[in-house]
């Protein structure tokens, strides 16, 4: 299957990272406890403030009913004050613990003051508040406060004990918290107390939903893994769940790409087997012949012959392997870097000047005179450009020309020029097709060094065409590879020498 290539990670390698050693995988995901998280995590989050809020709402219930009677107690109390002789003084039917009668819970405390904190008569642990600006009669208001390092809740009420200029008087009453404190417990009680027999319930309903949810998800995964081997036909999207479709729809997609990708290498197996016959049948032949020669004239002509054929063998041979490394490329076999292209260009014109040389082509190479780097594996690189290369020095005739030029054109380019007899147009698509030759070439040839091409470009994210050049003769093979590469920087003269 094909595979782009990829930058590895930086110090991703054995004993790499903090303390030089691997990452070590994290333990596998489930639906089941990601679902069950989702759902309960935030039910024991939320009850613990629910107890909060239950507590404050029980707490603002206790204090009604008490504050009504603390209020009546300022009422009753603030009857009692007049103004005689301009003295506020306070007539008492009864004694004042009586009238104010505290029980086994609470503790009762009354003050009546004037302006300033002056106390009339009452408790004076009790403290002053300042009037507000405007009195409104009969406003009653509430606060808590502490007495005797208590805590209490006071009501009070400011009087103006004669209309006019009479004095401001204030009336508290005050009492403990601890009747408020019980009812306000009872009230939480009554409401906790369900809760605690509701969430267990809860949990286990939540745990038997998602078990009974789930379920169909695994019986999709035993009817998968009742599959044959061989068996990788679609799942029909309509059995499984709504929500599942559309992975399943991406499983089908992935499951057909595979079946592609085995029948297409089932193909190049046969297809390699039948071109691997064909050399190794005229080698036997041919040797079958040799051993009945008793020439030595056609004795050396048929061992000339063998050698020949074996080399043809040979190098049927490497093509496959470099056909089957380029397919089988990926991060782990073959880093990726960034790759000077004329480096490469260069290297492999060096290599192959000698067999353009001994069949008398004019064979060149044109340099840019930039660094024109590329994301890239070195090895595939060069292999992509050396079948690119050898190509067209093999199908140029004698006395042929073929030109080489890498190039920056906002991406970088490579391309071979030569004057052979040139590729019909509707040949121009099939020639990367593996064991596709032209018909008319008499060359002989693999029919893979294009296919190696196309394979290793595609690789790179590059794609590759063959043309016709300007003047009409022969075929420019170009590669482009993609945009968002550097694509020159200068580099000395001295890396313009030209080859030989």
């Amino acid at each position: 299957m094909l595979r782009r290539l990829r930058r590895p990670d930086k110090g991703g390698g054995k004993g790499s990272g903090k303390g030089g050693g691997a990452k070590r995988p994290g333990p596998p995901n489930s639906l089941f406890g990601e679902i069950l998280d989702w759902m309960l995590a935030p039910l024991l989050f939320l009850w613990p403030i629910s107890i909060i809020i239950t507590h404050n709402v029980a707490g603002n219930i206790a204090n009604q009913p008490y504050d009504l009677a603390l209020a009546d107690n300022v009422r009753a109390l603030g009857r009692l004050v007049a103004l005689v002789d301009g003295e506020v003084t306070v007539d008492f039917p009864a004694p004042p613990r009586a009238l104010f009668r505290s029980d086994q819970d609470d503790v009762m405390y009354y003050q009546i003051a004037m302006e300033g904190g002056r106390l009339v008569t009452g408790d004076h642990e009790i403290a002053w508040v300042e009037p507000p600006p405007h009195v409104i009669p009969e406003q009653i208001d509430y606060r808590d406060d502490f007495v005797l390092g208590e805590e209490v809740r006071v009501a009070y009420q400011f009087l103006q004990v004669s209309a006019g200029n009479g004095p401001l008087v204030l009336v508290q009453v005050a009492e403990t918290r601890n009747k408020r404190s019980n009812l306000a417990s009872r009230v939480v009680t009554g409401v906790l107390l369900p809760q605690f027999a509701i969430i267990p319930l809860a949990v286990v309903l939540v745990w038997v939903g998602l078990t009974r949810g789930i379920a169909p998800l695994n019986r999709l995964q035993s009817r998968i893994r009742r599959r044959r081997p061989t068996d990788l036909s679609p799942i029909a999207p309509a059995s499984v769940p709504e929500e599942v479709r559309p992975l399943i729809v991406s499983f089908n997609d992935m499951m057909a790409r595979l079946e592609e990708n085995l029948q297409a290498q089932q193909r190049f197996i046969a297809d390699a087997a039948h071109q691997m016959r064909t050399p190794l049948t005229g080698l036997k032949m041919q040797t079958e012949l040799a051993l009945q020669e008793s020439d030595p004239e056609q004795l050396r002509s048929s061992l000339e012959q063998i050698a020949r054929s074996t080399d043809r063998a040979s190098h049927l041979i490497n093509q496959l392997l470099s056909l089957a490394r380029a397919e089988a490329s990926s991060e782990k076999t073959y880093s990726i870097e960034q790759v000077d292209l004329e480096a490469i260009v260069r290297e492999v014109a060096q290599e192959l000047f000698p067999l353009a040389l001994g069949k008398g082509i004019d064979f060149g190479v044109e340099y840019s005179g930039q660094l024109l780097l590329v994301e890239g594996n070195a090895v595939l690189l060069r292999e992509m450009i050396k079948n690119l290369v050898d190509n067209a020095i093999k199908y140029t005739p004698i006395g042929g020309s073929v030109t080489a030029r890498a190039r920056a054109a906002g991406a970088v380019i490579f391309e071979v020029e030569d004057s052979g007899v040139g590729i019909p147009e509707s040949d121009r698509e099939r020639v990367f097709e593996r064991f596709y030759r032209v018909l008319g070439s008499c060359e002989s040839g693999s029919g893979l060094g294009l296919p190696i091409v196309r394979e290793i470009a595609d690789l790179h994210s590059a794609t590759v065409s063959v043309n016709p050049p300007p003047s009409g003769q022969g075929t420019v093979a170009q590669v482009v590879f993609p945009r968002g590469q550097p694509a020159g920087l200068p580099i000395p003269p001295r890396r313009l020498r030209e080859i030989g």
